[in-house]
């Protein structure tokens, strides 16, 4: 009698006429299934899209702690008149931050229309004028939550309580990698992790290989990412060749652990990266006048440039999604002194990416998009017993910006109410902005699924619509 463990036991269980009408599933002639979409040559293999698409690569900015659309880019003259007037909102079924005693409050920063486009821009945006055109601004965009790192979860994953796939990891199993030589999808967090952490760039049920992969912000990008002294390439080869050996061997024991092939894909993908990594990480092979540009040695810049330049180089080199955080975005006080210098911070990178790779010819195949998880609330809380110029979180609007490939430059898109609290034109939850993302790299979110836990998952959850105002 044989002597089986437990997982090994779970495992032939799945040997039965249920594995039988799955792999039937998996074989069906419908378009879109989870299963039609590995390629033959691995799982990073690059794959065609569902039509032709405008974009190739994202590089996704993420401001955590939620930005103020309305001291950003979306200006309301109508909080001048209601500025520290107080009022009572009954709404028993509201958080504190809607509910209870409360007064508006108006902008502390002038505004002016930049470009020919004449898009509203901060006072304290002094360098993205110099690209203004380039961008569509969408103000209808409507969230969900207001506990930051449930809104974090939908915002990159399309579900409010983690454990699903994000968006990066949903592109590059739709779309495999350019360079097998370096992850798909890269993610550049600051030192301190943003709430909610890795989930935020999680595989979730997804293969793991489709996980974001951090670079450290200092220091080596990846830990342990060159062999020790003395160890030459063809030792490190045959040392890989050996463990896949006896890899292989267990896996062929444990067909379903899909964990095991993905710790295998790791191995090999990191060896392969040992010659690429490097030389790509070394901003220093950039002009002088390119770091001038992005404010590298510069403060308050310099943190923020030197992840938006290594961005670049990044999808210059083939990797398909790149998503850069920052945090500080959370203004319940001192509204006027935390977002400008955040925006001070970012302003002259961000600008000098788009205008770099709209130099290089990227942009046009280079999706750029900036967002927080939410947006801020035209009124404040009192808090022990005073008034402070700040705004609590607000999910019902919110202002997210994108450029490049595929999208309405110089375009302002929707809009909010005459204070800033809801948006009332072109107004679309969250989902819809990520099916217009999986658009634009010519993906139809109702075809990219994945079959798990006894149905086909998508990132919109239960289906979206593009927002065609938003593409050109």
């Amino acid at each position: 009698m044989h002597n089986y463990d437990r997982r090994a036991f779970l495992y032939g269980l799945g040997a039965t006429l249920g594995t039988a009408a799955l792999n039937s599933l998996l074989r069906a002639d419908e378009p879109g299934e989870g299963a039609k979409r590995q390629p033959n040559g691995g799982p990073l293999s690059p794959k065609p899209p569902h039509y032709k698409a405008r974009a190739k690569a994202c590089i996704f900015l993420f401001m955590e702690g939620g930005p103020s659309h309305i001291d950003t880019f979306d200006p309301k003259p109508a909080l001048e008149k209601l500025h520290m007037q107080e009022f009572v909102r009954h709404d028993k079924f509201a958080s504190a931050m809607a509910s209870g005693k409360r007064y508006f409050v108006k902008s502390p920063f002038q505004f002016r229309q930049v470009g020919e486009s004449g898009i509203a821009l901060c006072e304290h945006y002094q360098h993205l004028e110099a690209v203004a055109d380039e961008l569509c601004v969408y103000h209808g965009c409507m969230a969900e939550s207001i506990n930051h790192p449930t809104a974090c979860y939908h915002m990159n994953t399309g579900n409010r309580f983690g454990g699903d796939p994000a968006v990066g990891a949903w592109v590059t199993y739709g779309l495999g990698s350019v360079n097998q030589n370096l992850p798909a999808f890269v993610v550049l967090p600051e030192i301190a992790y943003p709430q909610g952490g890795a989930a935020n760039w999680s595989n979730g049920f997804l293969p793991a290989y489709y996980q974001g992969t951090t670079l450290r912000p200092t220091g080596s990008p990846i830990l342990d990412l060159n062999p020790p002294p003395g160890v030459l390439p063809d030792q490190q080869r045959a040392n890989l060749d050996l463990l896949a050996r006896l890899n292989d061997a267990d896996r062929d024991r444990h067909p379903h652990d899909d964990d095991l092939t993905a710790r295998i894909e790791a191995y090999e993908l990191a060896f392969r990266m040992q010659t690429q990594v490097p030389d790509i990480m070394d901003i220093s092979h950039e002009t002088q006048a390119t770091h001038r540009a992005y404010g590298i040695g510069e403060e308050p810049t310099d943190p923020y440039g030197r992840r938006c330049l290594l961005a670049r180089r990044l999808v210059e080199h083939g990797v398909r999604f790149v998503q850069i955080w920052v945090g500080g975005w959370d203004s319940h006080d001192y509204l006027a002194r935390s977002h400008a210098a955040r925006i001070a911070a970012i302003d002259k990178p961000v600008a000098a990416l788009l205008g770099d790779l709209r130099q290089r010819g990227l942009l046009d195949e280079t999706l750029v998009v900036g967002c927080g998880e939410f947006g801020r609330s035209p009124d404040n809380g009192i808090r022990g017993g005073t008034q402070t110029i700040g705004r609590d979180h607000n999910a019902k609007g919110m202002c997210v910006w994108l450029a490049g490939a595929g999208v309405r430059a110089g375009q302002r898109v929707g809009a909010t109410d005459e204070i800033g609290r809801e948006a009332i034109d072109v107004a679309h939850p969250i989902k819809d902005l990520h099916c217009t993302l999986l658009h634009l790299f010519g993906l139809d979110d109702n075809k990219l699924t994945f079959f798990h836990e006894g149905r086909f998952k998508q990132l919109s959850q239960t289906g979206g619509t593009v927002i065609r105002e938003l593409t050109a």
